[in-house]
C-alpha cells in the first residue's frame, strides 16, 4: 500500500523533466512535501553527476542522486561523489571491437568521474562544440586507465536504439551491462557487468534500513527497468518505452501531465500527509 512508502525514487529525463529541460511547479512542490514529512529521495538518472542543473535549480541541494545507470552515487546536498564503479580500459576495447565488428560505423565515448571523453564524430553537426569542451578519447590514455570508465557509449546513424541493443547485447552480456535510454537518438550506454539503476538503489535502500516493498519508483525508459522490477511500487510514465511499460506493476500520468507529482500527492494523502 502507498502509505508504506518510505523512499521515493525518480528518474529525470521524461519522467520529471519535461520536454522543455524544466521541471514543473507541482513536481517540484510534490517532492519537496514528501521529504518535509520523512519521506526519502533520491533521484536515479543516466546523467553524470555535471550534469544535474535542472534538479539543482529546482530543489537547490535536495537528497542524493545515483547517477551513470547506478555507476556513481553522489551527494547531492554536499555537492561530494561518494563512490564510482567503473570499468577497466582492456575490457573497453574488448566492447568496442565487438560493436565495431556488428556495426561499422559506431562512434564512441567514455564517460569517467571526472569527464567526457570523445571521439571526433561522435557528435552530431550541431554538437559540434562539445568537441573542444570534451576530451578525445583515446582508450590507451592514462587518464583511463588510471581512473577507469563509469559509463562507455556506442552510437549507431543506421539502426534505431532498439536494433543496435538487439544487435549486441547478447555478445557484451559477459563484459558489461548494456541498456539505452535516449529517445532521438541511437546511443546504448554500457557499465560494469555487476551495475544497473537497481543494484545501486537497492545498496542504497538497505544503508537506509529500507525494503523494496517500501520504495515508489518511476522511470520511462529501458535504463529504468530493473529498478521499475524491483521496487514494491514500479511505476511507468504512461509515455515511456513498451519495455518499461511491460516491467512495471503500475501506471503513472505522462510527464507534461505531472505524472509523478499525481502519484506522490496520493502517496501524502495516503499517510495523511496532504
Amino acid at each position: 500500500m502507498l502509505k508504506n512508502v518510505r523512499l521515493i525514487a525518480s528518474d529525470l529525463d521524461g519522467t520529471i523533466i519535461r520536454a522543455d529541460g524544466t521541471i514543473s511547479p507541482r513536481t517540484i512542490n510534490a517532492f519537496l512535501k514528501a521529504r518535509e514529512h520523512g519521506i526519502h529521495i533520491v533521484f536515479v538518472t543516466g546523467r553524470p553527476f555535471r550534469w544535474l542543473t535542472p534538479i539543482r535549480e529546482a530543489f537547490d541541494h535536495l537528497g542524493t542522486v545515483i547517477c551513470s545507470n547506478g555507476a556513481v552515487l553522489y551527494d547531492l546536498e554536499s555537492e561530494k561523489l561518494i563512490w564510482s564503479k567503473t570499468m577497466d580500459v582492456p575490457t573497453l576495447q574488448k566492447v568496442k571491437n565487438i560493436i565495431t565488428a556488428a556495426e561499422p560505423g559506431a562512434t564512441f565515448a567514455a564517460e569517467t568521474t571526472r569527464g567526457l571523453h570523445l571521439e571526433s564524430d561522435f557528435a552530431e553537426s550541431h554538437e559540434r562544440e562539445l568537441i573542444s569542451r570534451f576530451e578525445p578519447l583515446n582508450l590507451r590514455s592514462s587518464e583511463l586507465f588510471e581512473h577507469g570508465v563509469v559509463k562507455f557509449l556506442a552510437k549507431s546513424r543506421t539502426k534505431n536504439a532498439d536494433e543496435f541493443l538487439a544487435l549486441v547485447a547478447d555478445k557484451l552480456a559477459s563484459l558489461v551491462t548494456v541498456t539505452h535510454s535516449a529517445k532521438d537518438v541511437s546511443l546504448l550506454e554500457m557499465a560494469h557487468p555487476l551495475i544497473n539503476k537497481s543494484v545501486a538503489l537497492a545498496d542504497y535502500a538497505k544503508g537506509l534500513g529500507i525494503v523494496s516493498a517500501d520504495v515508489a519508483a518511476f522511470g520511462d525508459m529501458p535504463n529504468d527497468l530493473e529498478m521499475l522490477s524491483w521496487a514494491g511500487h514500479g511505476y511507468a510514465m504512461a509515455s515511456g518505452h513498451a519495455s518499461a511499460l511491460e516491467a512495471a506493476a503500475y501506471r503513472a500520468p505522462d510527464v507534461e501531465e505531472d505524472g509523478v507529482a499525481q502519484i506522490i500527492e496520493k502517496i501524502l494523502e495516503a499517510n495523511k500527509y496532504s
